[in-house]
């Protein structure tokens, strides 16, 4: 085992012994701590975590640069590590306390869901790594919903049999986005029992999807949602999960996409996907602090991956 390999096991050893740590501080503490307690730990991250930190620095200047000051993109990042710190120790605090979830998060546009399901055919809800989206997953499968989400397994295996038992306790199933063959399948199954599955696109996609505008640069993007849809007859819904100022959350249930067809296959799928991210952005725009900055969304380039 080389040194960069041996570096990254005791990383995730790490990583693993503070989720649990954590786990146990937070059933300690009054509710009322749990917050300060994320805010407290986000400031230390983000003075120490410096690869993270220049990874949302960086992709921030990306999207915003011609936009906003080195202060107000500094700001979003220190944000955005304190939402990231919010999320995880309230999924560690609300994971078992199924009716403190149903109380804090709220539904809107729950009627396009329910006529887009009356239709048979289930869903297929498009979002990103955008706000608290396991705590999304977890109160739809409250409110009823037949759930599944499209997920890539965790490296530390340790940390995803963490997550995965409070996934499989709730009852949403977990539908691994490998091996590919596997997925598809998997999923399809679900559409066609008319429940919903949840799949990101926020994230990138190396040479295995198309590339298409976000905040003006081309960003390799899966094409799955539209894929799916066109053969599964699926309806498309976005849907997002807003933090609010009192740390209640917002689920927000768009419209239907209203797909559009291109001249080819592949157009279709295109101009579809380009339309799932510029949505994606729209509220990325909005809430800048929400969405996850710490992943490089534009390391592939179509002029060297052979993109369109």
């Amino acid at each position: 085992m080389d040194s960069k390999k041996i570096r990254k096991s005791i990383s995730r050893f790490f990583g693993w012994v503070g989720l649990n740590f954590s786990s146990l501080i937070i059933k300690a503490i009054p509710e009322r701590w749990v917050y300060s307690f994320a805010k407290g730990f986000a400031g230390i991250g983000f003075r120490i975590a410096r690869k993270q930190k220049k990874i949302a620095i960086e992709s921030l200047t990306l999207a915003f640069g011609q936009e906003k000051t080195k202060a107000e993109i500094e700001q979003i990042a220190r944000d955005c590590f304190i939402f990231m710190a919010k999320a995880g120790f309230e999924l560690i605090f609300l994971m078992d306390k199924p009716h403190l979830i149903k109380e804090r998060v709220t539904l809107a546009g729950k009627e396009n869901l329910d006529k887009a399901l009356s239709r048979g055919n289930g869903v297929i809800l498009v979002s990103a790594h955008f706000g608290n989206f396991p705590l999304m997953l977890a109160r739809i499968r409250l409110e009823g919903y037949e759930t599944s989400g499209i997920m890539r397994q965790m490296r530390d295996t340790r940390v995803e049999k963490i997550f995965l038992e409070k996934r499989e306790k709730l009852g949403i199933k977990t539908i691994y986005s490998q091996p590919r063959n596997v997925c598809v399948e998997t999923t399809i199954r679900a559409l066609r029992k008319n429940e919903l599955v949840f799949i990101p696109i926020d994230q990138n996609f190396g040479t295995s999807g198309v590339f298409v505008e976000f905040f003006g640069k081309q960003a390799a993007t899966a094409t799955g949602p539209v894929v799916l849809a066109l053969r599964s007859k699926a309806a498309i819904i976005p849907c997002f999960i807003v933090r609010q100022k009192d740390d209640t959350h917002k689920i927000i249930f768009e419209k239907p996409l209203v797909l559009e067809e291109g001249k080819t296959h592949q157009e279709t799928v295109t101009v579809n996907i380009q339309k799932l991210t510029s949505i994606i952005e729209s509220y990325i725009r909005k809430y800048p602090a929400e969405w996850g900055w710490i992943h490089r969304r534009w390391k592939s380039r179509p002029n060297i991956e052979g993109g369109a």
